[in-house]
């Protein structure tokens, strides 16, 4: 049995990956700083390693045994860390001996070239480390996750008002993924043997503005709802409020950062967040889950 050692187990992008994974027959090993917070009740079968991406010693013992790599690793908005965490990851990877190929969800767009933005060429560092590890690799870049419709700065406005409010412009189109098919494509990628160097822009079956989104939604929870372009620092302010009690935004703050991702993203020609598939799913037999779908699955009840 292949086992896959998994870098960011515990966060909501690990739980669906360690679930993918499991449901494909793969042994599971999951590298966490913490283990005693690991939740040992939900997934009794995974083991359990810990590891800190500043040790390589520590990385590579996480490694030992393991055929392949799967990591959803932590955005840092300083670019040195993120090229440490992808280099001594591909390092540890290759002193293990045993590993195969590594399999990295970039949890972003990541564009043909740098932008200015150290979360995202931080990425493109991660990606560039594996291409030069001589191992197997795939990049599932995904695209913004439907999930984030269930935040605490998305979610209220939609119960208590009817309105979807999200930065994006009003003709901005994307392809929603959830999260439960970005672990399906992680696990895709690492089961394909043809998969050895790729990188899959990945998304939802639809390219959908915001107005679009509201209208699935307004189905799914059975009532209007309807879709609010909000500027990025105006959504910047909101979370900075929700979160810190004042809606003052530090330069450097996290939700500073996200709205200058969300700012780039408007500011294109053509939207980056609007992907083409087929490359993704000529190799990997997933079938993507349209927002509708998703979101009758959901509660909405609170």
């Amino acid at each position: 049995m292949t086992t896959v050692l998994v870098f960011g187990a515990t966060g909501d992008q690990g739980l669906p990956l360690m679930r993918a994974l499991s449901a494909q027959g793969f042994r599971v090993r999951a590298a966490t700083r913490q283990p005693d917070a690991f939740p040992r009740e939900a997934f009794p079968h995974v083991e359990v390693v810990g590891a800190a991406f500043e040790d390589v010693a520590s990385l590579t013992k996480a490694c030992a045994g393991a055929d392949a790599i799967a990591m959803n690793l932590p955005f840092s908005f300083d670019r040195a860390y993120a090229r440490m965490m992808g280099e001594n990851i591909c390092t540890a990877a290759r002193a293990a001996g045993s590993v195969r190929k590594i399999v990295f969800n970039t949890s972003c767009v990541i564009a043909p070239a740098d932008i200015g933005l150290a979360a995202h060429d931080g990425r493109r560092d991660i990606e560039a480390a594996m291409a030069a590890s001589g191992l197997a690799w795939a990049s599932i870049r995904s695209v913004v996750f439907m999930d984030n419709i269930l935040r605490p700065w998305v979610k209220p406005a939609i119960l208590s008002h009817g309105v979807f409010a999200y930065p994006a412009r009003d003709d901005l189109k994307i392809n929603f993924v959830c999260l439960d098919d970005v672990a399906a494509y992680m696990a895709a990628a690492v089961a394909e043997p043809r998969v050895t160097a790729h990188a899959f822009a990945i998304g939802g079956p639809e390219a959908l503005t915001g107005h679009d989104a509201a209208a699935r939604l307004s189905v799914a929870l059975n009532r209007p709802i309807r879709f609010q372009s909000l500027k990025p620092e105006d959504f910047a302010r909101g979370m900075a409020k929700l979160i810190t009690g004042s809606d003052h935004v530090e330069p450097n703050s996290m939700w500073s950062r996200v709205a200058q991702f969300y700012a780039w993203y408007n500011d294109q020609p053509q939207s980056p967040l609007e992907v083409d598939l087929r490359p993704a799913l000529a190799l990997l037999p997933v079938q993507p889950t349209p927002m509708l779908v998703w979101a009758k699955r959901q509660d909405w009840s609170s």
